[in-house]
């Protein structure tokens, strides 16, 4: 066995959990590596709902989606991921398989513009009523920037108190790595 890393694993349980027709969020686009896996996973059937602060992260995505023509199965949301609930279509919000999260801050870019505590969580309560049954929100957290540290307690402690007859959590990531390397959180909806 040759455990995985950190985002090839959090890929794995996207694959694991959505198929052709189904409906899933990236909640931070950044780069737009993960909207557009997620786009490729859902296929011509199923839809993604994008979120990024950032006007770059938007633009990078938008490119990145373009260049493999799968943007008419995205839609993008400059706006904090906080607003998913009134952004996504309430035909779309009953019907969500899937989520997925980079928390800290664009890759080349201003480290002053990062994921919040309040935010994320406020997301994630959001997801989870909206959410199938069998749904799964994936956090890859990454910490180790200035208030990182604050959001990954926030974090912990929020998915650490999910009722466990509705919600399944997991904590995966390598404890032996320096420099505060990134862990996922995975949520799975019962």
């Amino acid at each position: 066995m040759t455990l995985q890393r950190i985002l090839d694993y959090s890929h794995t349980l996207m694959e694991q959990t959505l198929k052709k027709g189904d409906i899933a969020v990236d909640g931070t686009c950044g780069n737009g590596h993960d909207t557009l896996f997620l786009a490729k996973l859902v296929g011509e059937e199923g839809h993604v709902h994008g979120f990024d602060v950032q006007q770059k992260a938007i633009q990078n995505t938008i490119r990145r989606l373009e260049a493999n023509s799968v943007e008419h199965r995205v839609s993008l949301y400059h706006e904090s991921h906080s607003h998913i609930k009134e952004s996504i279509p309430s035909e779309h919000q009953s019907n969500i398989q899937a989520a997925i999260f980079n928390l800290g801050y664009l890759p080349g870019s201003d480290k002053q513009v990062v994921t919040t505590p309040t935010e994320t969580i406020s997301s994630v309560e959001n997801l989870l009523t909206m959410m199938k049954k069998g749904g799964l929100i994936v956090l890859v957290v990454y910490h180790g920037h200035s208030g990182g540290d604050v959001e990954r307690e926030a974090v912990v402690k929020f998915v650490t108190s999910l009722d466990q007859k509705a919600y399944s959590v997991l904590q995966y990531g390598f404890i032996n790595q320096r420099n505060n390397p990134p862990f996922i959180l995975a949520i799975e909806k019962q």
